[in-house]
């Protein structure tokens, strides 16, 4: 509970996964990549309850002994490539209403973001209380200024590539940020009306880059687990 108002906390693990085989509980710096949301969001100390919503027996089982719920497996229907977080979130708010459950915060932690940390988790919480909105959804600096990418026409021709920003110093570019994937927040019934975490009041939690790796790749995992081992 934070401020009086009551949370749980929705971590995603489906088995199926395309970019990186079996991900979610694949060991990480000496951990099954889980793990460490799962810890981060038990040590903030503020989350009323904690699913693991999930297809796999095998990461339910992990996911219980890491100390998180896993009080259902999640239906077929979406677990599937096409199934989006939103679905599952709601899936879960709507399984936990049914057992006579009703929760004022609801937050979704994806896995993949193994370096988000509980202080990480405060911080959003605090956002919340202090602008007084409906969301909040992570974000970090862009480790490369959108300002210096653009399109290519098919004969890779760059004459127009940089329009007006080719010999302006990186310093001198205004911040830009990136959403990362490690944290979303929101009012449960806002939410489920209107089914995302953005809107005119969704503010934005600034993380640290390298709290910011969002696992999708083999070189992502590499980078992960080298910044856990530093950390």
């Amino acid at each position: 509970m934070f401020e009086g108002k009551t949370i749980l906390a929705v971590i995603p693990a489906r088995s199926g996964s395309k970019g990186v085989r079996g991900k979610n509980i694949r060991p990480l710096a000496g951990r099954p990549l889980i793990h460490w949301t799962i810890e981060a969001a038990r040590q903030s100390g503020w989350i009323d309850r904690l699913i693991v919503s999930t297809d796999s027996e095998s990461i339910a089982a992990i996911a219980r002994d890491a100390g998180a719920e896993v009080p259902f497996l999640r239906p077929a229907a979406l677990a599937t490539d096409t199934a989006s977080s939103v679905d599952v979130l709601v899936h879960a708010v709507s399984w936990c209403r049914e057992q006579g459950e009703g929760y004022d915060l609801l937050m979704l932690l994806q896995p993949t973001s193994p370096l988000r940390t509980a202080q990480d988790i405060t911080r959003g919480l605090e956002i919340m209380g202090k602008r007084g909105g409906r969301a909040v959804v992570s974000v970090c600096e862009c480790e490369h200024h959108p300002l210096w990418s653009n399109t290519l026409p098919p004969d890779g021709c760059m004459a127009d590539f940089l329009p007006g920003n080719a010999n302006v110093r990186r310093q001198d570019l205004p911040p830009c940020y990136r959403l990362n994937g490690a944290f979303f927040l929101a009012e449960t019934e806002w939410f489920m009306e209107k089914r995302t975490f953005y809107g005119p009041e969704t503010y934005a939690l600034v993380m640290a880059r390298d709290h910011s790796v969002d696992i999708d790749s083999e070189l992502d995992f590499r980078w992960a687990e080298f910044l856990l081992t530093a950390r």
